[in-house]
């Protein structure tokens, strides 16, 4: 799937006719010859919440899925700068304003005739979809689901919770699918979908999520180097001790420094102070923690991933200011003397009864997607709290020519077997899990697109990647 090139050079208005005719196209079509029904447009009242979420570049381009009026879709163009598809299965859905835009701007703006059930033939890097799905009937929510997610990146939802007031116009039903915000970011979810951001309103809620073709593999990406049933254990554990998870919050524009434990570290700490005395927050990885601790350095949240005993030591000494941000799957020692108001639980859905226990907990499920790291599921989970701009230093993924594999000691990782890599005409040295880390990061790019950004400090392999566009073979390929 292709983002803005996928929507280049497309004509000013496309008519698709669809083979089977949707039984409840009828409803609306007598519906839009109403003008009270025109008289409300939610795509319009959403239309600036979806802005601010997405924070879209100029031209992008984005499918108003069940555009109904068009005045949503206008506004996106409009204030948005965007390039718009209006996609709706009654042809004459469109205001008139809107249906002249259409026609005098058609590089702007245009309007496709599909049906939601459908596969649909557009493809865009953003979707807004705005007081629709709740008319769909219960069982082709699913479906639906994933043909907006296969057409769209990223996409925003806002469902109306509550039964219709306009039905009774025609004598019908128009909201066949009555449900919580908890369901709707259930059905989302399943399909493999990563929600970033929503908001439960009386009456209505909103969701804003990313996926890909394959975005529940994306999810999966990683290995545990503990037994499965032992994490399934520890998970059981932490849950059941009352912890507070980790949620969608809004976007928010504080950047923010990552600490990745690599060696560039040491000689990147005059940047890391700059941008800390510049108003950024500081995250730290594991040993990275220990590390802006004993250089003076006031940490703003840390983060934990690995399910092994040992690894409590990446949570002592416990800070007055700062947060905590563990896996789940953590060895219950790590979790230890932190205090419950600033330590949140988060879930890599690696293991499938996770899911299970976090739903029976709290209602909803927000797994972390992003490969076999803390580091890139750091990145996921950043988002997810709001966090778009970060500045990773010690994300190298390789060993430094005097061998050093961290900016401080980890006896851990002494003695791994080193692979040759090369990239952009540099030889690096690498460990298995570094060349797998750096492989998995251009996945965790892709899939992330644009809801990130990421400057990358340091000599590394990743930094070279980044600076090269180079792809990565080890000396025998």
């Amino acid at each position: 799937m292709t983002g803005q090139a996928g929507m280049a050079g497309y004509p000013p208005t496309v008519l698709i006719k669809p083979i089977e005719v949707n039984p409840e196209r009828a409803k609306y079509e007598k519906l839009w010859q109403r003008e009270e029904y025109r008289r409300v447009a939610p795509g319009e009242h959403w239309a600036m919440t979806f802005l601010a979420q997405a924070r879209v570049e100029p031209d992008a381009d984005v499918v108003d899925f069940g555009c109904g009026t068009g005045r949503g879709g206008l506004v996106l163009a409009l204030l948005g700068k965007m390039r718009v598809t209006l996609l709706d299965f009654v042809p004459g859905c469109l205001d008139e304003e809107v249906a002249q835009a259409c026609e005098t701007q058609p590089t702007r703006i245009r309007f496709v005739q599909a049906d939601l059930t459908k596969t649909l033939p557009v493809s865009a890097a953003y979707g807004y979809c705005c007081d629709v799905m709740e008319h769909i009937p219960t069982a082709d929510v699913p479906a639906v689901l994933r043909n907006i997610i296969a057409s769209a990146q990223h996409c925003f939802f806002a469902i109306s919770t509550v039964d219709d007031v306009m039905g009774e116009l025609i004598g019908e039903t128009l909201h066949l699918t009555v449900k919580p915000m908890a369901w709707w970011v259930d059905q989302i979810t399943k399909i493999g979908a990563v929600v970033h951001w929503s908001e439960e309103k009386p009456g209505a809620c909103a969701i804003y999520c990313t996926a890909w073709r394959d975005a529940s593999e994306v999810v999966k990406i990683g290995h545990i180097n503990t037994d499965v049933a032992i994490v399934d254990e520890q998970i059981a554990t932490n849950i059941r001790a009352g912890w507070a998870h980790v949620q969608p919050h809004d976007r928010q524009d504080r950047e923010v420094v990552v600490l990745a434990g690599g060696p560039s570290m040491n000689s990147q700490l005059d940047k890391i102070r700059e941008l800390r005395a510049g108003g950024a927050a500081l995250v730290t990885c594991n040993g990275a923690y220990g590390w802006a601790l004993e250089h003076g350095l006031e940490v703003s949240a840390q983060i934990v991933l690995d399910a092994r005993a040992f690894n409590s030591r990446f949570t002592k000494p416990v800070m007055p200011l700062t947060k905590y941000l563990i896996a789940s799957q953590v060895h219950p020692s790590t979790l230890e003397g932190l205090p419950r108001e600033r330590t949140l639980l988060w879930h890599t859905g690696l293991v499938e009864s996770t899911e299970r226990l976090v739903r029976e907990a709290t209602g909803h499920f927000f797994p972390i997607p992003g490969g076999s790291t803390i580091v890139l599921r750091s990145i996921a989970l950043l988002r997810m709290l709001g966090y778009w701009r970060l500045h990773f230093f010690g994300f190298d993924s390789c060993v430094m020519p005097d061998g050093a594999h961290h900016a401080y000691a980890q006896p851990e990782n002494d003695n791994e077997v080193l692979i040759p890599v090369t990239c952009g005409g540099r030889t690096f040295e690498c460990t298995p899990w570094m060349l797998s880390q750096a492989s998995e990061f251009r996945d965790v790019v892709k899939f992330l697109g644009d809801e990130v950004e990421l400057a990358v400090y340091g000599d590394g392999l990743i930094a070279n990647m980044i600076a090269t566009g180079a792809s990565l073979s080890t000396k025998e390929q």
